[in-house]
């Protein structure tokens, strides 16, 4: 690790993410058979996500607020033994009312993790590998929804019972603080980096500073409305704000998606695994690219949009998916969409680290994650009725065009301005 410190905090945040997403899917990979047990339709099933996505709404603004002022070391450490610790105690739920607290507990928790992450990333990384820090850790994601469902049926078989897989998972959050508090310092003051590393991130980050003049002796915690009175902040807001709900229908109700179709738990665990297989390809695709680029010479915005363009179209693969009947070709065209959302989700998750000072980044990624969260809670609650009445098909075509539409908003507001190397944004 001499001279690469930096790739072993992102490890650590990419280690978080998966246990994250762990966490969260433990319950989507039992959705069928909870909803076997307790009797729960649809509509039911989208209460306890809906839960969720409110407590995750909420405190993705307020805990990328607090995590701009407690720090990233002390608010990553409080959020995941919070969320671990209520991930345990799910085991405890005996129906829909308690299944539905727990999982509001368990999305306040949760909600630190990406705006950590990304003010995790602004500290530690140069530009031209913060696209490649962002894939590393929301790869996590798609690794944690692909290991949960052969984790998540072996801990159930083995044990006889759902309880057990709840507490089984929730206990590596635990693991994981140990190493974080050992691990994660600011690079000016951390021990174990060298001298040359420290260098190379604090002349980058001087490098930035000497781009925004107005920045100098400016320090001072910013308010929620100075940030959204900027254009770009409303670019990154819906970046997430319309492409996430896409990602949550995949991760949340593909079992159930499956299961409709007319496939078996076992027959899924052969498959279930590839859209988020592909998900994390695709998120090294669109970091490693966009820094290509970058390298190469074109400005970090331009860079950004491009991938997120490219990414938008590809998620237009839902489309067949949704009229496919063999099991091999609906896997083949979730891969796809999922590939190029994740490239896609991988620009938008780097955006605030890219536009704004180190003491903002935080609140907007929190922010956009908020927006991300309203929108999930609206088309969960949708997906429950409509899959109930209906089929998914129509879900399917109508989240094959939202994430083109968050390109094209991103592409009219994600951009240079007046504002621009003035005080909180950054040039791009």
């Amino acid at each position: 690790m001499r001279g690469n410190y930096r790739w072993w905090i992102g490890g650590l945040l990419f280690l978080s993410t998966v246990i994250n997403y762990l966490d969260r899917q433990t319950l989507s990979v039992l959705g069928p058979t909870l909803k076997t047990e307790f009797s729960w339709s649809n509509q039911d099933f989208a209460l306890i996500i809906i839960a969720f996505r409110i407590a995750y709404a909420v405190m993705q603004t307020v805990s990328g607020r607090v995590l701009d002022r407690i720090g990233t070391r002390n608010g990553l450490t409080l959020s995941v033994l919070w969320y671990s610790t209520v991930a345990v105690l799910t085991s405890l739920a005996t129906g829909l009312r308690s299944f539905c607290g727990f999982r509001f507990l368990l999305g306040a928790g949760e909600a630190a993790n990406w705006p950590g992450a990304t003010k995790a990333v602004s500290e530690w990384f140069p530009r031209r590998e913060r696209g490649w820090a962002v894939a590393l850790f929301d790869s996590g994601s798609s690794v944690g929804a692909a290991v949960a469902p052969a984790l998540v049926l072996f801990l159930t078989a083995h044990f006889g019972g759902w309880r057990p897989a709840f507490v089984v998972t929730g206990l590596l959050g635990f693991l994981w603080v140990i190493a974080w508090r050992r691990s994660y310092h600011p690079p000016e003051t951390h021990p174990k980096i060298t001298e040359a590393e420290r260098a190379m991130i604090l002349a980058d980050r001087a490098a930035e500073q000497a781009e925004t003049p107005h920045e100098q002796g400016e320090q001072r915690l910013h308010h929620w409305s100075e940030l959204l009175r900027l254009r770009q902040t409303w670019g990154v807001i819906a970046a997430r704000g319309l492409t996430d709900p896409v990602w949550f229908m995949i991760a949340d109700w593909f079992a159930i998606y499956l299961v409709a179709k007319g496939w078996n738990l076992e027959e899924m665990a052969a498959g279930f695994w590839v859209p988020f297989l592909a998900a994390d390809l695709g998120n090294f695709f669109g970091g490693g690219l966009s820094s290509w680029l970058i390298r190469r010479g074109w400005p970090v915005g331009r860079a950004r949009r491009l991938v997120i363009v490219g990414g938008g179209l590809g998620v237009l693969a839902l489309v067949p998916a949704a009229f496919a009947s063999g099991f091999l070709v609906l896997l083949a065209c979730f891969a796809v969409a999922t590939f190029s959302y994740a490239a896609m989700s991988t620009m938008a998750l780097s955006l605030p680290a890219d536009l704004y000072q180190s003491r903002a980044v935080a609140s907007v990624s929190g922010m956009s994650g908020t927006a991300a969260g309203i929108g999930t809670i609206g088309a969960t609650y949708l997906i429950g009725i409509v899959a109930d009445r209906f089929s998914f098909t129509p879900i399917l075509l109508v989240a094959s065009v939202i994430p083109l539409l968050g390109a094209v908003v991103v592409l009219l507001l994600v951009r240079n301005t007046a504002a621009s190397g003035r005080g909180l944004v950054k040039v791009i």
